[in-house]
């Protein structure tokens, strides 16, 4: 299962996406979470899943590469199905037998925010994979520049930000190192129900914990070595500039929104008709 993780990756390849301006990807991305929330049925995240195969391919990442990201998930996706179909009440009953009632309203919810979650999920790991942890910090940083106007520490923000998100497939490679080792010992993490498993999961946190804190004092020594100051005098191998692929990058985002918005505002009128007829 930890193998499975991919936001925090890089799929080092040279590709048309990976030479996008990581300021374009960065805000693209942004973009795109939005327009998942602003999904109204089906027909909208099929768009959206079918922008997401075609950015794969330009960016010669494997999509299955992509859905494996979703994997370590299932427990959570499944918990909020669940949770929005039961606890979500609504007005039209689909099924209602003693105490479980499914409406149409809560199953509605459970699958908007099951397959929102999704969508999060591959679009935050496609921007990931297609840019260098150097890229990532310097687009995070040229985007909270402005802000240095009120002494906002931009430089160092971006930096922390990038350091946490690389350190996912770390931690991650780091406990499945430490789970086979205890497996080897007799530790049993495959086998009873849900609760179980997750009692498993308790002895592999201390030495995750101390771990990670070793890692972080590694890293923090590293760069005091090299005289690290913050981003003052700071010079750059190299300089962001935007491109005609950038502009047509965001044009591409542009039209799938438009997309989106243009397809909910035909299809809600029909699910309304089809929910009156439900009633």
């Amino acid at each position: 299962m930890m193998k499975n993780i991919t936001m925090g990756q890089y799929y080092p390849v040279d590709s048309w996406v990976h030479r996008l301006d990581p300021r374009t990807k960065i805000l693209l991305t942004i973009a795109m979470i939005v327009a998942v929330f602003l999904v109204k049925s089906m027909v909208g995240y099929g768009l959206i899943l079918g922008f997401m195969y075609l950015v794969s391919r330009l960016s010669k990442v494997p999509f299955k590469m992509l859905l494996k990201g979703v994997k370590p998930l299932r427990f959570i996706l499944i918990l909020t199905f669940l949770l929005n179909l039961f606890f979500n009440t609504g007005t039209t009953m689909l099924v209602e037998w003693g105490f479980i009632k499914i409406s149409y309203e809560g199953l509605s919810t459970a699958i908007h925010y099951s397959l929102r979650l999704v969508f999060l999920v591959l679009g935050t790991s496609l921007m990931t994979l297609t840019t260098s942890p150097i890229a990532l910090s310097d687009g995070i940083e040229m985007l909270l520049s402005p802000l240095k106007v009120i002494k906002f520490p931009a430089h160092e923000l971006a930096m922390m930000m990038s350091i946490a998100l690389r350190f996912i497939p770390t931690l991650m490679e780091e406990a499945d190192k430490i789970m086979k080792a205890q497996m080897a010992r007799g530790a049993d993490f495959e086998s009873g129900n849900l609760l179980a498993r997750a009692k498993a999961m308790v002895p592999l946190l201390v030495p995750l914990f101390v771990s990670a804190f070793r890692r972080a004092g590694d890293l923090a020594m590293a760069m005091e070595s090299r005289c690290y100051h913050g981003g003052e005098n700071r010079t750059r191998l190299r300089v962001l500039k935007v491109t005609k692929n950038d502009w047509l990058a965001a044009l591409g985002v542009a039209v799938l929104i438009a997309l989106i918005l243009t397809e909910s505002m035909v299809t809600l009128p029909i699910w309304a008709a089809v929910k009156g007829l439900l009633a």
